[in-house]
Formats: structure tokens, C-alpha cells, sequence
């Protein structure tokens, strides 16, 4: 699961050709808040860049930052000798007794994710005119000017280095890395180095965790060209230059780091390349990714040419979900490396990150990667495979340890490292839900149905899934039906019971999954697997005519609640579909409608969408998208917070928008195609180009009012049923290397 890199040349085609408006943002003034501050990064090194000519900033981050709590070595509670018990009671009617299933230890936080340091890079201030700072999405490159001065910052997936070029007439400024940035600890033992070179100085900053062995060193090595430099601690001091190149690099440790051989490495890669050697160098890597996959609506080309600040006022112009799509594929794409996205996709600007800046795994990294597939990012999919199989040894722990079982269970919460599950409480029971495994290999598997292989590392993960519920699912009743207990639907509760209780909808939709999935990559356990599936409990549709979060009759709905776990079989899964299970399809819609906003996180309007469009309710997406798009969810970054009025910084909504206008635009499955299902009212052209399907062809998509055109080029001989924009069915036989033109009317 790896792109190649473009072939030679791509200096060339950088040089040629302009990037659109539709391709990066800008904004008529620096940064006042990193908030607002423009990202790169190469899923491992993220940049906050500032853009301010007199106070340039720019913040370092490193998906390996997680700050020592403890949680580094926490295990997962010893409670499988309790479980029959818990079951027993559960199944006799007891509705609270989940809640003395724990070992009683207080709520534990998972290490938090912080920032390193800033390079900052001081001028006697002055009066610049014409400012302008921008980014690049296909580039990754931030350009701030003003005057003569010119500062252009990426970080390198080639090389893995944060680049930072300054330029202007008589360059005088003074440069120094500070880890004194909101939040950050008191008391930790940092150490600053400084010395001249040849052609610059290395700097170094080391900043030890209080109480901990652990530490981390930042590397930054200078290049100046003209004028002097000078040491001036803890940085140097630059006159009358030219121009300034930085190469910055961090790295965690015990121990000390050699910033000697460190800055060695970096100095030898500054002599042999030039900065728009290694601009190009990364292009290679990131542009072709970028440029995989692209959408235009038809927007108006001055609404386009708004400042981001400016355009998120215009909640009603095509033009905003455009560029937000934009957006979101670029910050997804480098936040995606070593590990997939966090919380805060791989930025932040203070040591205080909300729920640790962690990955949350039972909707918020499953909603930001959900993309991955279709947008052809298979790095965004690569670096998600890094997180669950670097951990699947802890998952096995988790289904020993708690519920006595083989095979592996995940955690809801993890910074990344540790993937035992100890972050838990009485409120929030994450260590009773069982169905994050499943979840978490979906897009593993639509990955493999992309690109018509199966990933052994992906069929080992799903044997272990198929084991845990070989051994966990109970048998419950004369009649051999079995049925998950405990279980719990994230993060809701029923009305008339504790959290803890049986048969949540998620749980039976993934068990089903896993096993039935797993069954399909291993195909001489099939028929056991597959008998397990079908003696699990079917849906229950409630007096309200709603899916029922709980398959028991006794367990009443809650429906005011940000998540919609109980609708997993609707999106990510394709259990319950329109054209396959029509009744179950109405239910869910019905329960889509009854389901309140609660706080108004942005991860629940855009879950709601996902599952509206999946049943063909464009009228729902747009509402859900509306919310979003005029609620303050985005900063001038492009980047999304987690409540309305930029509360909360967040990458959930911006990472998971392109799913969101994905999802109504086209679905597919290895054995259907569905082309314009739910496309919101708002929307009413465009073009969507470069989209992969889970039967092996690649998608163009064109659309008016009235028509829409589509081109399908297979890579496999296949025969699919074509949905159209009405619903009806149609068949097509693709055959690989014969493209495909269909003409279609709209609605």
C-alpha cells in the first residue's frame, strides 16, 4: 500500500504550470494565532508556518512528541475471571452491572501529542507593503512576501526535513529554536548549542521530560548566503545577507542524541542540494499524490480567488466546499506518514491538546481516513495499516487480558505507541467495546478491494478479529442464537440502562463483518465463520419505526447523541443498503432523523451525512454540510475545529469533508457502482476526476441539472450493477484496459 514516486521531470512540470485557485489558499495578513497558521508536513514532521515578516515563526511538530504520563506503561485491566459473572447478571436483567466490571483505577489519559519548539527568526520591524501569505496544496510549499522579503517553507517527504528559505535586500535578523510555547511544563532540563560553520552555524535545542529518561533534540542547520553571522546566545545573529536556508529535523530519544553526526547528515545534504533541488526532490512524492484525484464545481472564479478568511463567509458558494476539498486532501495527505492522522491531524501549537491530541478510534480517525480509497491516498491508507499492525500484539493483549479470549481487540483511544486499553471510566466504558478491530481493518480491506490483492498483513488482522468471536460470542437460549455481552455503542447510553449492556446494533453489525470477512481472505475457516454470523441476532426496528441502537426490546433508544454507532451497518458497511434491505434502509433513515446534535461536534454532523448519503438523502447531506460550513468550524488555516465558533482545534471536519461530498457523488462496492446518489441541492455541476473504485476502475464523473457523464477505465474484467441517479439498476460488463463511457440523466 505505497505510491510510487513521479518519474524525472518533475522539476519541469512545477516550473510550467500554475497551481489553480482551487489548489491552495491565501490570506492578506500573517498569522496572529497558530491556530491560523499554515501546515505542511510529511507524516512525520509537521510546520506551523506564521508568515510575519517581522516575527517569522514557525512551529515544529513530530508524530513521535508524546509527553510522559505514565500511560506509556499502562496494561489493560485483569478482568476475564470476572466476566461470567458480568454475564450472568447482564443476562438476568441487571442493567447497571457493567458498572463494577473494573479494576477501580481513576480515568487515565493516553500520552498527550505536543509541539517541539519554534524557529523564530527576528527583524528590526518596518513598514513592508503588498503582504501576501499562501499555500501550495499540490506543492506543500507556504509562501509568505512582503516587499523584497520572501520566506517559503515545506517539509521534504523525500528527505524528511522541515526547509525553510528567507530572502530580502541587506537580510539582518536574529534566529533562535524556543520551546517556550503555551502549555509547555515547568521545570524540564533544556540545553541550547549553538556553533559557526562554514556556511552558517547548527543550532540545537534538547528538552528533557520532568521526571522521565526520555527526551528530544532539534537540529536546525543554517546556510547564509552574504553579509556576517554571529553567535548570539542561544541563536545567531545574521546582517546584510542575502538569503537564509534552514534544514531543521527532530528526533525523541533516551539518552543524548548526536547533534554532531545530526548536523553532519544535514550539512551534506544543504551542499548537495539547493533548496528548489529539494523542493523538487519532494514533489516527487507529494505532488503525485496530491494530484491523483481532483473536483470542480463550477464555482464562480472570483469567489475562487478569495482569501480563505474571506471565502468561509460565503457558506453558499461552490466555491468553498471546492477548496475545502481541496484542503482536506492536502492536510490529510501530510499529516500521513509513520502514523495516520490525529485529533489534531500532525499539528498543534500548544502542550494542552484536547483528549491528548490522541487518536480516537470508535469515529474520529475512522471519519478522517474514510476517504482514503476512493481519493486514491493509498499513503493515507498505508499509514493507518503502520498504526494497527505495529500494535496488534497489544490488541491480542486487550482480548486476553479482559475478556479471556484469543484473537485481538482495539483500543477506542491510543496516542499511538501504546495500544493496551486502560483509558476508560464509569461514563465512558471504552474497554467493554469490542467492535474496534473491525472498524479499523474496514480500510484495510477496502484498500485491498481497490486494488484487487489481499494484503497478508490484512488477512492476519482479520484472523485475529474472526478468533476474538469464535470465543467471545455467548449463546444465549435453547434455540443456539448467540449474542454480545457485554456490549456497548460509543459513547451512548439507553434510556432506561447503564452504558454496559447487550447486543448493541455496532456490535452485531461487527462481529457479522469481521466474521463474515474473514472468511472471504481465509477461505478454510469460511464455513464455521460464516455459521456464526448467521446465528447472531437480526436489527430491531423500535415502535418508532428507527433501527434500534440496542437489538434488545428492553433497552430504550437515546436519541439526542453526537455519534450514530448504531448505523455502522448503514456507512462504513454496506449491511444494510437501499436496494438489498429496503426495510432496514427505511429504519435507518428513520432513526438518521430522530438523532439529535447534542454538542454539535463537528465529527457528528459530517458522520450524519456520510450515512445520509448512503441513503440517498442529498436533502440531509446539505443540512449536515450546512452546519458545518456555517458554523466557525474552520480557522483561516483551513484546518477545523472540533465545536462551532473555532472551538477546539480539530482536524475531524477537515479531514473528513472530502468523504462527505465523495460519499454523495459516487459509491461503490466490488460488485455495484452508485453514481450520483445524494448530491446536495447546492451542487448542481461539476467534475470529479480520478476516483477509484472497490472494483477496479477509475472514475471520471461529469454532472449538470439534467445529465451526467461518467468514465469508468478498468484495470480487471468485472461485471458490476450500475445504479443510476434515480436508483434504477442497471447491468455493465467492464473489461480490463476498455474504458467505458456512460451517459446518464440526472434525477
Amino acid at each position: 500500500m505505497t505510491a510510487a514516486p513521479s518519474p524525472a521531470g518533475a522539476a519541469t512540470h512545477r516550473a510550467t504550470e500554475a497551481p489553480g485557485p482551487r489548489h491552495g489558499t491565501w490570506e492578506p495578513a500573517p498569522a496572529s494565532r497558530w491556530e491560523d497558521a499554515y501546515l505542511s508536513g510529511n507524516g512525520r514532521h509537521g510546520a506551523l508556518v506564521f508568515g510575519d515578516p517581522d516575527d517569522d515563526r514557525v512551529i515544529v511538530t513530530h508524530h513521535h512528541l508524546v509527553r510522559p504520563n505514565g500511560g506509556e506503561h499502562a496494561r489493560p485491566p485483569e478482568l476475564a475471571a470476572r466476566l461470567p459473572e458480568l454475564r450472568t447478571r447482564l443476562l438476568a436483567g441487571d442493567r447497571t452491572a457493567a458498572e463494577e466490571f473494573t479494576d477501580g483505577r481513576p480515568l487515565q489519559w493516553v500520552q498527550p501529542f505536543h509541539p517541539a519548539f519554534q524557529t523564530r527568526l527576528r527583524r528590526p520591524p518596518g513598514a513592508e507593503p503588498s503582504y501576501r501569505r499562501s499555500v501550495d496544496f499540490r506543492t506543500g510549499e507556504t509562501t509568505a512576501t512582503a516587499g523584497g522579503w520572501t520566506s517559503r517553507v515545506f517539509v521534504s517527504r523525500a528527505d524528511d526535513v522541515i526547509v525553510q528559505r528567507v530572502t530580502a535586500p541587506h537580510l539582518t535578523l536574529d534566529l533562535a529554536l524556543d520551546h517556550r510555547l503555551p502549555g509547555a511544563p515547568a521545570g524540564p532540563a533544556v540545553g541550547h548549542g549553538a556553533v559557526l560553520t562554514p556556511e552558517g552555524a547548527v543550532l540545537s535545542l534538547r528538552l528533557r521530560y520532568p521526571d522521565s529518561d526520555r527526551a528530544y533534540t532539534g537540529v536546525t542547520v543554517a546556510a547564509v548566503t552574504g553579509g556576517t553571522t554571529r553567535l548570539v546566545p542561544p541563536g545567531l545573529l545574521v546582517e546584510q545577507a542575502e538569503s537564509l536556508l534552514l534544514l531543521t529535523r527532530v528526533h525523541r530519544h533516551t539518552g543524548e542524541h548526536d547533534v554532531i553526526a545530526e548536523s553532519r547528515v544535514l550539512r551534506d545534504l544543504l551542499a548537495e542540494h539547493p533548496y528548489d533541488d529539494l523542493l523538487d526532490r519532494h514533489l516527487a512524492h507529494h505532488r503525485t499524490a496530491y494530484d491523483r484525484v481532483t473536483l470542480d464545481l463550477a464555482a464562480d472564479p472570483a469567489e475562487r480567488a478569495l482569501p480563505g478568511s474571506e471565502l468561509l463567509t460565503r457558506t453558499g458558494s461552490p466555491a468553498l466546499p471546492e477548496r475545502l476539498f481541496a484542503a482536506g486532501r492536502y492536510h490529510q495527505l501530510s499529516a500521513s506518514g509513520m502514523l495516520p492522522p490525529r485529533l489534531t491531524g500532525l499539528w498543534t501549537g500548544d502542550w494542552d491538546t484536547a483528549w491528548s491530541g490522541a487518536f480516537t478510534t470508535n469515529a474520529n480517525l475512522n471519519l478522517q481516513t474514510a476517504s482514503a480509497a476512493a481519493a486514491a491516498l493509498p499513503e493515507v491508507t498505508e499509514a493507518h495499516a503502520a498504526l494497527v499492525h505495529g500494535q496488534l500484539e497489544h490488541w491480542r493483549e486487550n482480548a486476553r487480558t479482559i475478556f479471556g479470549t484469543r484473537g485481538a481487540v482495539a483500543p477506542s483511544h491510543t496516542d499511538g505507541e501504546n495500544g493496551r486499553t486502560y483509558h476508560f471510566s464509569r461514563e465512558y466504558p471504552l474497554h467493554l467495546w469490542t467492535a474496534g478491530a473491525d472498524w479499523l481493518l474496514k480500510p484495510l480491506v477496502d484498500h485491498d478491494e481497490t486494488h484487487g490483492t489481499h494484503d497478508p498483513r490484512t488477512a492476519a488482522a482479520l484472523l485475529e478479529a474472526a478468533l476474538f468471536y469464535e470465543d467471545f460470542l455467548t449463546e444465549d437460549g435453547p434455540d443456539g442464537r448467540l449474542t454480545v455481552v457485554p456490549s456497548y455503542s460509543p459513547e451512548n447510553r439507553p434510556a432506561d440502562a447503564s452504558w454496559g449492556t447487550l447486543d448493541a446494533a455496532m456490535d452485531l453489525s461487527a462481529a457479522r463483518h469481521a466474521l463474515l470477512t474473514a472468511a472471504a481472505y481465509h477461505p478454510g475457516h469460511a464455513a464455521r465463520w460464516r455459521a456464526l454470523a448467521d446465528r447472531l441476532p437480526p436489527h430491531r426496528i423500535n415502535a418508532d419505526g428507527a433501527l434500534a441502537e440496542w437489538a434488545r426490546p428492553e433497552l430504550a433508544d437515546s436519541y439526542d447523541h453526537r455519534h450514530l454507532s448504531h448505523l455502522y451497518g448503514v456507512w462504513p458497511l454496506e449491511e444494510i443498503t437501499p436496494y438489498d434491505t429496503p426495510e432496514l434502509a427505511a429504519a435507518a433513515h428513520r432513526a438518521l432523523e430522530l438523532r439529535g446534535a447534542e454538542n454539535d461536534s463537528a465529527h457528528g454532523h459530517l458522520h450524519h451525512a456520510l450515512v445520509a448519503a448512503r441513503l440517498r438523502d442529498g436533502e440531509r447531506v446539505a443540512h449536515a454540510l450546512g452546519a458545518v460550513l456555517g458554523g466557525d468550524y474552520f480557522h483561516a488555516s483551513l484546518m477545523s475545529a472540533h465545536y462551532p465558533r473555532r472551538d477546539v482545534y480539530n482536524a475531524d471536519a477537515a479531514h473528513t469533508l472530502p468523504a462527505v461530498l465523495l460519499e454523495a457523488l459516487v459509491q461503490s462496492a466490488p460488485g455495484r457502482l452508485v453514481l450520483l446518489p445524494a448530491p446536495p441541492p447546492a451542487l448542481a455541476e461539476g467534475e470529479l476526476r480520478g476516483v477509484r473504485t472497490r472494483f477496479g476502475a477509475v472514475l471520471d464523473l461529469t454532472w449538470t441539472p439534467t445529465e451526467a457523464t461518467a468514465v469508468l477505465r478498468p484495470d480487471r474484467t468485472t461485471h458490476i450493477e450500475l445504479r443510476t441517479p434515480s436508483g434504477d439498476a442497471e447491468p455493465l460488463d467492464l473489461v480490463a484496459g476498455e474504458a467505458r463511457v456512460l451517459h446518464l440523466e440526472a434525477r
